[in-house]
């Protein structure tokens, strides 16, 4: 009878950690849909990949990257907001994100090879469910040295740098 328990009792732990194991992978902030497509965006749209990029863009901010970003592309406004002196992109990693109505507020750090850039790129951006099952960006602020004043609290800061629209 005590070897029957303890075979209950070993595989209701392994049990608990595969669910454990599971629930991690499926909830780990990069991965889960809102975040991911906030750092797919990103990434996208500072190493140049307007294509990627654009396929995230809201109906309004689309409108928004035609009128103000160079060449209607949302590369040509974050090379605008990256000092030369920065050097190239390196990387972007997901920083944290909170909720906004059905959507989320998303916040990353980006790193530029060179001068201020290497310690912090703040971005912020806003991702809104497409309707279709799918996440999109409907505002950014941010591609801006952390250790600026503007770059704090972006979602409601009205003073953050380089907001869209």
């Amino acid at each position: 009878m005590k070897s029957k328990w303890t075979v209950y009792i070993v595989l209701g732990i392994i049990v608990v950690i595969l669910a454990i194991i599971a629930a991690t992978a499926f909830l780990t902030p990069d991965t889960y849909p809102p975040n991911a497509a906030a750092i797919n965006f990103a990434r996208a749209a500072a190493s140049g990949d307007d294509a990627a990029a654009a396929a995230y863009l809201s109906p309004d901010l689309q409108a928004y990257v035609a009128a103000n970003c160079t060449g209607g592309m949302v590369s040509g406004c974050v090379a605008g907001y990256i000092p030369d002196e920065w050097g190239a992109y390196r990387g972007l990693e997901f920083r944290r994100a909170m909720p906004d109505g059905e959507g989320y507020h998303v916040d990353m750090i980006g790193f530029w090879e060179l001068d201020r850039g290497f310690s912090g790129v703040c971005v912020y951006l806003n991702v809104q469910p497409d309707g279709a099952g799918g996440w999109q960006v409907t505002r950014w602020a941010g591609w801006a040295w952390c250790g600026e004043p503007g770059t704090r609290d972006m979602e409601t800061n009205p003073e953050a740098p380089n907001r869209a629209p």
